[in-house]
């Protein structure tokens, strides 16, 4: 079979770039038999890196990067779009695989097509995701034009499912699930040299204990409330006040930021010197960052799988994550689940991973336990069903 692939997200560097790397290796590793054809981006293409006999690429010549155009408040030229469109009818293909809507482009008539799409956060709550009416009216648009060409569509949990099955309103008989994992790399550090190396260089002092987030800096992860719960935690422990590590890109993410709220709130809280801002951080770098820290703090209005979290507890770390999310039944026993925006709850969470290391080192154990049963191989494999099945 020869399966077409948007590959243009290849080299975006959140969950769904992930999502597409992780699989897509796994994938053209199980089905030697199969062709992948993967269309890229001049952009995408500098990066692509995945080499395998049945593996093909097209570069087609756009003026900007899918992956930059498409937003939070972009505009993606119609001629890029028809470039794509054109370039996709030209490979006689038997299906065609698109890892994200985010950056989902229209496809030839009659074509079967299999649509990951990663969660229903940007419909279900779009003040907190798009900016402007403008974006929003562009993204139901794609989204509508995506689903109505898809005849199954693939998303990474079976809570996304529900939710996508509720708010965009696909028959469940549609929607195939392929759940996420952590990558090899994410495992415990072998010595305390490394978390401490790791520890210095994103700049904490040495001795320090510190809770960890890693995601983007969106309205709708509620990092305000994680400022304000750390700050009353650092108030109880003065002279050994915890740190709190906001791991992400700060600049140049494309996506709906609210940073310098963020930083109001610190500021108003007087947490400055305890709040650290290390930007990117490379997997083996972060790796030993989960290690160390106390807990991953997911405080999100909702997550469709919530892939740091179970990176972190593949390192051994409890979580502490929302409600409204997959991570409660993933890593079931691994971590403290409370609703977004109780601050109180939250606060209360904090205070007891820092100050019982009886219960953390328990909830981190079994929440390692849990993400080592997640594997990428059984994702691809969910993935690779899914693109035979919409082609028979």
């Amino acid at each position: 079979m020869r399966i077409g692939v948007d590959a243009c997200c290849w080299t975006n560097g959140r969950g769904y770039g992930r999502f597409t790397r992780e699989l897509l290796r796994q994938m053209v590793a199980l089905a030697p038999e199969d062709e992948f054809v993967c269309f890229l981006d001049p952009w995408a293409a500098e990066r692509f890196d995945l080499e395998a006999p049945n593996v093909r690429t097209v570069t087609v010549d756009l003026s900007a990067a899918p992956t930059a155009a498409a937003a939070a408040d972009g505009y993606r030229s119609p001629l890029d779009l028809w470039r794509l469109t054109r370039a996709v009818a030209r490979e006689p293909l038997d299906v065609f695989f698109s890892p994200s809507v985010y950056t989902y482009f229209p496809l030839p008539p009659q074509l079967a097509a299999v649509v990951t799409v990663h969660d229903a956060i940007a419909d279900r709550f779009p003040e907190l995701t798009m900016p402007t009416l403008r974006a929003r009216l562009f993204w139901r648009g794609k989204v509508r034009l995506a689903l109505q060409q898809a005849r199954l569509v693939l998303t990474v949990s079976d809570f996304a499912a529900r939710e996508i099955a509720e708010v965009l309103r696909v028959e469940p008989g549609r929607i195939r699930v392929a759940v996420e994992a952590p990558a090899p790399t994410y495992r415990p550090s072998d010595a305390p040299a490394q978390v401490a190396a790791a520890a210095a260089r994103a700049g904490l002092p040495a001795g320090a204990r510190w809770f960890l987030y890693v995601g983007g800096f969106n309205p709708h992860k509620h990092l305000d409330v994680l400022v304000r719960a750390h700050a009353a935690v650092a108030r109880d422990h003065e002279e050994d006040a915890p740190h709190l590590l906001l791991v992400g890109t700060t600049d140049g993410d494309v996506f709906h930021q609210e940073i310098e709220r963020i930083r109001e709130e610190i500021d108003a809280a007087g947490t400055g010197q305890l709040v650290h801002w290390p930007g990117f951080v490379p997997d083996e770098e972060l790796r030993h960052l989960h290690s160390g820290a106390v807990a991953l703090v997911l405080p999100s209005e909702c997550e469709g799988f919530g892939l740091p979290a179970v990176e972190a507890a593949a390192c051994g770390t409890p979580v502490i994550a929302t409600l409204q999310s997959p991570l409660p039944e993933l890593l079931e026993g691994g971590g403290i689940f409370l609703p977004p925006r109780d601050e109180a709850a939250l606060t209360v969470a904090l205070r007891t991973l820092l100050t019982d290391e009886l219960a953390r080192r328990r909830l981190g154990a079994r929440a390692r336990a849990r993400a080592r049963q997640l594997s990428w191989t059984r994702s691809a494999r969910a993935a690779l069903d899914a693109l035979h099945e919409a082609a028979a």
